[in-house]
């Protein structure tokens, strides 16, 4: 019997470790942008085509690579980081596996300038398939210039199940926030497609973090500094006012490096405690300091998993730490019993001579008499001519609702319990309908038909409203806004992120147009790699729950009778979109066994 076990070729082993690595162009620009950083680059230009999958250039001006090095690079487990594996355990650097590169090559092909400040000629290396076509003396700046191109050019099937170029770009863009928010001391530039995305000169931390998300974040950040024995822990948490359903910005970092940890969420969630609603999260950007040897980062080829020799030490530090700037920021009620710089309170001389104050009486008042003589009034002659002229007024109550019921010819006998529950009767018992929830199932169907019949009523602002988003959500935005039109806004992109709300659906006065605004674009971030008709009704849902009626708003009968004549007519009036039951009915069998 012959033999079956045998060792692969490089050339399929490097392109199994790239399955690992790299498995879209966002884990390639993330590569390349932390080996800049660990060469000591201070300006990094990024360049996308096509969202990647045509082009990637990274252009750094860190300490270059001689001729031998920059052929080593791209041999398995080659690397500059480590030495021994006691070195695991004492990481200052981004990368140490050496497999980046290898993996990079192994599915793309790679064009790499490089020179070092002590030589005068560079190197210029060609790579096709972890295969070197050749290399040659250049005459290049100090620094790596890569060039990545056709990614997965020899595995379509990773190529095929790539995402649009606009979700591709976005975690692009994310992959170089997170890089850039973890080293301020560094100038980023991002291009896609010859159009320049971010420009991100050297600055501090604050300012790093406004240059990406808007200078409106400045104003809710809440700085955060502690130094203890076994980490120590700076950056910046929102305060409670700026809490927010979807769309909050979290971001932890250990020793520079992005991390993705649940049970530090907990912890920034614990210490917002009762300061927050429970469905609502909270903006952070938490830069955590701690001895290399207490961690192990070698857990996952993303390196986003960390594990922590003194985890819930850290946990405690982190509550406490947050806790206090919520004191100190008073974002927590506190009593004030310091004495210090108090008022002077006059005190009265004992000579003064005060006159208590005289009661007034009526001595014909007579409280058993039941009626009182008022001086007798006259009406003018024709005073019904004085009305004539003016239109009468609806009930500003009664048009949240159409009433659709007189349309319908259909009336029912409603009653409104604890201000949550309409009750009617029915053929078979009683039903009980969820206000609040109905009316979002009415209100999301509406919405979602606007959407789909691409027509939507808009009501121009008098005074229009600015949002600021990040650049990978503008991309989003950019592409939502033929959808927010359709459903009544009206919104301009006025270019940096910044985009212009001039106009409003009706129906939705009172509320927070910003607020809402980025609710939705959330709701369809969340959706944005499914089919057209879920973004639709993730929008729609989004709007519904923000402009139906609260529970405990009280209703007029003409306003039940609308509520139960359009959810009637909605095609599944029993459960919400997402599923929330709306209707109940107790029968006739129900009420005999309560009194049996």
């Amino acid at each position: 019997m012959s033999d079956l076990i045998h060792l692969l070729p490089d050339s399929v082993a490097n392109q199994i470790a790239a399955g690992e690595v790299i498995q879209r162009p966002a884990s390639v620009v993330k590569e390349l942008v932390e080996n800049s950083i660990d060469a000591g680059a201070k300006t990094i230009h990024v360049l996308i085509s096509d969202a990647g999958k045509t082009c990637i250039q990274v252009i750094d001006d860190g300490k270059g690579m001689s001729e031998t090095d920059a052929r080593m690079a791209f041999e398995r487990h080659a690397t500059s980081k480590i030495q021994q594996a006691a070195d695991l355990f004492a990481l200052g650097t981004f990368g140490f596996r050496g497999e980046a590169l290898p993996s990079i090559a192994a599915v793309a092909q790679i064009e790499l300038h490089t020179r070092t400040e002590d030589d005068e000629l560079g190197t210029v290396i060609f790579l096709e398939g972890s295969k070197v076509v050749r290399q040659e003396v250049d005459t290049c700046a100090k620094g790596c210039n890569f060039l990545v191109k056709n990614l997965f050019f020899n595995v379509p099937a990773r190529r095929k199940f790539l995402k649009s170029d606009q979700t591709e770009l976005s975690n692009i863009i994310t992959e170089v926030e997170r890089v850039a928010l973890a080293n301020n001391d560094v100038a980023f530039t991002f291009r896609h497609n010859g159009t320049e995305i971010l420009n991100l000169p050297q600055t501090g931390q604050r300012q790093r973090i406004m240059q990406l998300f808007g200078k409106k974040s400045n104003q809710e950040l809440l700085g955060i500094h502690v130094e203890t024995s076994i980490a120590n822990i700076s950056g910046f948490v929102g305060n409670p006012e700026s809490a927010r359903k979807k769309g909050s910005h979290q971001f932890f970092f250990v020793n520079g490096r992005f991390m993705r940890h649940p049970y530090f969420h907990k912890a920034v969630l614990e210490a917002f405690s009762k300061l927050i609603p429970e469905n609502e999260q909270i903006s952070y950007f938490i830069y955590i300091d701690v001895d290399p040897s207490r961690i192990d980062v070698n857990i996952h080829p993303t390196k986003t998993e960390i594990k922590f020799e003194d985890e819930h030490a850290i946990w405690q530090i982190l509550v406490a730490s947050i806790r206090e700037v919520l004191g100190r920021s008073h974002a927590v009620p506190s009593i004030d019993f310091d004495t210090t710089d108090k008022p002077d309170i006059p005190v009265m001389p004992r000579e003064r001579n005060f006159t208590p104050p005289q009661p007034e009486t009526h001595p014909d008042y007579n409280p058993f008499k039941t009626h009182r003589e008022l001086p007798e009034r006259k009406a003018p002659i024709d005073w019904e001519k004085l009305y004539d002229a003016i239109p009468s007024a609806p009930n500003e109550q009664a048009t949240i609702f159409k009433n659709e019921a007189e349309s319908q010819n259909s009336t029912y006998d409603c009653i409104q319990f604890n201000g949550q529950y309409i009750v009617t009767s029915v053929g078979t018992g009683l039903m009980i309908i969820e206000q609040h929830r109905a009316h979002v199932r009415i209100l999301h169907d509406k919405y979602l038909r606007q959407l789909q019949d691409k027509h939507g009523v808009s009501q121009g602002m008098l005074f229009p409203e600015m949002i600021q988003v990040s650049p990978s959500d503008a991309i989003q935005m950019d592409l939502l806004l033929s959808d927010f039109s359709s459903l009544g806004f009206d919104i301009s992109n006025m270019g940096g992120g910044s985009f212009s709300i001039q106009g409003l659906p009706p129906g939705i006065e009172g509320l927070d147009p910003c607020k809402l605004v980025a609710e939705m674009l959330s709701s369809a971030l969340e959706k944005k790699d499914s089919v057209q008709s879920d973004v639709w009704g993730n929008m729609a849902l989004t709007m519904a729950r923000t402009a139906a009626i609260v529970v405990g708003q009280v209703l007029s009968n003409e306003e039940m009778n609308a509520v139960v004549s359009e959810l009637l007519a909605c095609p599944m009036p029993n459960y919400t979109p997402d599923g929330k039951k709306i209707i109940s009915i107790i029968d006739e069998q129900d009420f005999s066994k309560m009194f049996s």
